[in-house]
C-alpha cells in the first residue's frame, strides 16, 4: 500500500468515524436511544431515530465523497456500475440468499433453545386481538408468510437508500483501498472496522439492549464478530461485481428480515446468541458461507515477483 493510498484511507476513516461518532455523542447527550425526545408526534419519531438514519448511518458515504473531493481522487472507481446481464446471479444471491441465511440462523436458535419458541404464537395472538384483528391459526400463519414474503421481496427496495450510506463507504471506498493487503486480509479488516464503527450505538443498547451477560463489553465484541461474517459476504458480492449495489441489496434484505424472529418468541431472548443474525448462533449460517468464500471464493493470490538487483 503506497503512501497516497494510506493518506486517503486515513482521511476517509477520520471522516467516517468523526461524523458518525460525533452524531452518536449528540444522541447520547440528548437521552440516548431509549430516552430520546420525540420530534414528530404523529409518528412518534425520536431525535435519535432521525440522527441515526440521516447522519450516523450516512457517515461512511459522506466520508467517501469528502475524501475524494479533498484529495482530488476523482470518480473512476466509485463502484456504482452494475452489469445485470453478467452479475444477475450475485444480485439473486444478495436478494434471496441473505434472507435464507437469516431464517436458517433463526431456526437454528430455536432448535437449540426451544424454551424461547412460542408454538402457539400467544404474544402475536394477543397483539392481534388487542388491535381487533383476526387471531385464529389460519390468520396467524398467513400473517407470518406475508411477513416473510414482504421481508424478502420488498425490504431490499424500501431499505435501498438507508443502507447505501454504509455500503458506499465501506464496500465502495474502504474495501478497494485495503486490497493491496490481499483480498482476504482486506475483507477481514473492513469487517472489523465496520463493527467498531457501530460501538457508540451498541453501548447505547442498539441490537443487544443492556440486559445481557458481560454488558457492556460483550455486546461490542459480538457486533464485530457479526460484521466480520456478514462483511465477508457483502465484500464478496462487491468484489465479484465491482459494484456496491449487490451488497446494498443484501444489506437491505438483512435489515428487513433481521427482526423476524420476534414473531416466534415467548420471552425475551439472550440477544448475544439470537434469534437475530447479530447473535452468535443466529450468525452461524453467515459463518459457514464466510468460511466457504474465504477458502474457495477467490483464486489463490500469487506472491509478488522478486526483482533481481542485477
Amino acid at each position: 500500500m503506497n503512501s497516497i493510498t494510506k493518506k486517503r484511507l486515513t482521511l476517509f476513516l477520520v471522516f467516517a468515524f468523526g461524523i458518525s461518532w460525533i452524531t452518536g455523542l449528540v444522541i447520547y447527550l440528548t437521552g440516548g436511544l431509549t430516552n430520546s425526545p420525540i420530534v414528530i408526534e404523529s409518528g412518534s419519531i425520536s431525535l435519535a431515530y432521525i440522527l441515526l438514519a440521516s447522519v450516523y448511518m450516512w457517515g461512511p458515504a459522506i466520508a467517501n465523497i469528502l475524501t475524494r473531493f479533498i484529495t482530488k481522487e476523482g470518480r473512476s472507481d466509485l463502484y456504482l456500475k452494475l452489469n445485470l446481464r453478467k452479475d444477475w446471479r450475485h444480485v439473486l444471491a444478495a436478494w434471496v440468499g441473505t434472507p435464507i441465511l437469516v431464517l436458517l440462523g433463526t431456526a437454528l436458535f430455536f432448535a437449540l433453545f426451544p424454551d424461547y419458541y412460542d408454538a402457539d404464537f400467544s404474544v402475536l395472538r394477543s397483539q392481534l386481538a388487542l388491535s381487533g384483528g383476526d387471531a385464529n391459526t389460519t390468520a396467524i400463519n398467513s400473517l407470518i408468510v406475508m411477513q416473510i414474503g414482504y421481508a424478502i421481496l420488498i425490504s431490499p427496495i424500501l431499505n435501498f437508500i438507508s443502507t447505501f450510506g454504509e455500503e458506499f463507504g465501506w464496500r465502495g471506498y474502504l474495501l478497494p483501498k485495503l486490497l493491496p493487503l490481499g483480498k482476504r486480509k482486506a475483507i477481514i479488516l473492513q469487517g472489523v472496522i465496520w463493527g467498531v464503527w457501530h460501538w457508540p450505538i451498541i453501548l447505547m443498547g442498539y441490537n443487544y439492549g443492556f440486559d445481557y451477560p458481560g454488558n457492556p463489553i460483550l455486546g461490542p465484541i459480538a457486533m464485530v464478530w457479526f460484521t466480520i461474517l456478514v462483511g465477508i459476504f457483502f465484500a464478496w458480492l462487491s468484489l465479484k461485481t465491482e459494484s456496491v449495489w449487490p451488497a446494498n441489496i443484501a444489506h437491505g434484505a438483512l435489515n428487513g428480515i433481521a427482526s423476524l424472529g420476534v414473531l416466534f418468541l415467548i420471552q425475551s431472548p439472550p440477544t448475544l446468541l439470537g434469534p437475530y443474525p447479530t447473535g452468535v448462533i443466529g450468525s452461524i449460517p453467515f459463518l459457514i458461507v464466510g468460511v466457504l468464500i474465504m477458502l474457495f471464493g477467490f483464486p489463490k493470490e500469487k506472491p509478488a515477483p522478486v526483482i533481481s538487483a542485477n
